[in-house]
């Protein structure tokens, strides 16, 4: 008996003694979560609001951390302000990490890391080419290029404070020489807090760092975080999708070919509603993408020339100056000088585009003049030209019975013709009301 109690004594010590360890105190403060937001791509409206989403549910859950891993070659100055605003007012710390290895944090992307609590980029990343453009992708006016420089130089100098004054320099140099500098050079400058192999190393090297915060100095534990990753919705991802240059063309394409077939032949629905949704959703794209408004003029000119081809063919040369126009127009509206890269249109897909546009009305009045040369198959005239077989002789001046296409028709004798006995192969030379006129057929 006294063993008994005695061993089961040794086994209740030795779990009171398990669970009071550090390791299984840490397992007991796991409860806490880090929410990973993760954006790649031009900044764009349906990233923005993504990024915003995911720090505000990190706010209503009081996670300990945001990281936000960045993959950007920048965007709209406009979107980064409200991303700025919501990181600096956020009362989660959010950590910036540039990653994957080869990803970068360009222009507007700069900005964005520089407001981090904490910022960090994994190996074999880029930060920086922080220069300005204008609204249309363009290079801006001398005067207003000094004025956004100055107003973005400012902004890093307040982003910055805390960071030794050569890094302040360096970013400020993003700005003013578009330069751009490696994860190892950011972090020796101090431009950057750390440099991370993955997110586990990068919560590895946070755990009790003290940041500061909306809502106050922050000691940070990330050893034992829940990892939440926030995804994006159908929406976002939907938004995404319609601000991709290669997409918005695409559509507006659609949009008006299918507009202009709905014209061609109209009393269908099917194509005018193709057209008008196809039209409404690249209406929206180009709403946020730097465009050219002029060659949107050229675009409409290509398919006034693929209509006028329709109604009045002149064997193709109206499609292929169409397809000019469309090629020029396209290029125009969306790859201007000064365009960056990453928002112009796919030069083979405007190409392509261009000959399947114009092969297709080309087809279209091919088969229309085919159709206006065919004879008619339908109706009585239909039946011009097309033998038959006696079925009851026809005499002179009287009737008889011919079956022809599967019926039997009421037939008599056409001018010069004598009697056609039964069993006659005949000929339809003319029509009087629902009879037959024949003749006898020359062929056996």
């Amino acid at each position: 008996m006294f063993k008994r109690t005695l061993l089961l004594t040794i086994i209740i010590l030795g779990t009171i003694t398990i669970l009071s360890t550090p390791a299984a105190q840490a397992q007991e403060q796991s409860a806490g979560e880090v929410v990973v937001i993760t954006a790649k791509g031009a900044l764009n409206p349906a990233m923005a609001g993504y990024i915003l989403r995911g720090i505000e549910i990190a706010a209503q859950r009081n996670s300990e951390l945001v990281v936000l891993q960045l993959d950007t070659p920048g965007g709209s100055l406009d979107l980064m302000d409200d991303i700025v605003q919501h990181i600096l007012n956020s009362p989660v710390p959010v950590a910036v990490y540039v990653s994957p290895r080869g990803a970068i944090a360009g222009s507007a992307g700069t900005i964005i890391t520089l407001a981090g609590h904490v910022a960090a980029m994994a190996p074999g990343t880029a930060i920086g080419a922080a220069s300005p453009v204008g609204g249309q992708g363009e290079d801006i006016e001398e005067t207003m290029e000094a004025k956004v420089k100055e107003i973005l130089r400012a902004q890093i100098r307040s982003l910055a404070e805390n960071r030794p004054a050569e890094a302040i320099a360096l970013a400020e140099q993003t700005v003013e020489n578009a330069i751009a500098v490696s994860a190892s050079e950011a972090l020796e400058v101090g431009m950057i807090d750390f440099i991370a192999a993955n997110l586990s190393d990068l919560l590895h090297q946070l755990d009790g760092l003290r940041v500061e915060t909306e809502a106050g100095s922050r000691t940070l534990e990330t050893e034992f975080l829940t990892i939440n990753e926030i995804n994006f919705t159908f929406v976002e991802q939907l938004l995404a999708i319609l601000t991709n240059p290669n997409i918005v063309f695409i559509l507006l394409t659609l949009g008006v070919q299918s507009i202009l077939i709905e014209l061609g032949s109209p009393g269908g629905w099917v194509a005018g509603f193709v057209g008008v949704v196809s039209l409404a959703l690249a209406g929206y794209g180009l709403g946020f993408l730097p465009v050219n408004w002029f060659g949107l003029l050229f675009v409409l000119l290509a398919f006034a020339l693929f209509y006028l081809e329709i109604k009045a063919p002149v064997h193709g040369a109206l499609s292929i100056a169409g397809m000019a126009a469309f090629i020029i127009g396209a290029l125009v509206l969306f790859n201007s000088g000064g365009t960056p890269e990453f928002l112009r249109v796919s030069v083979p897909l405007v190409t392509v585009t261009s000959l399947i546009t114009a092969a297709t009305f080309i087809a279209m009045v091919s088969f229309a003049i085919r159709a206006l040369k065919i004879p008619v198959q339908m109706g009585q005239a239909s039946l011009l030209g097309r033998s038959g077989i006696v079925r009851r002789e026809i005499t002179s001046g009287g009737q008889g019975s011919v079956h022809l296409s599967g019926e039997m028709w009421t037939a008599e004798l056409a001018e010069g013709e004598t009697t056609l006995p039964e069993g006659t192969r005949v000929e339809v030379v003319a029509l009087d009301g629902v009879r037959l006129i024949v003749k006898k057929s020359t062929q056996s």
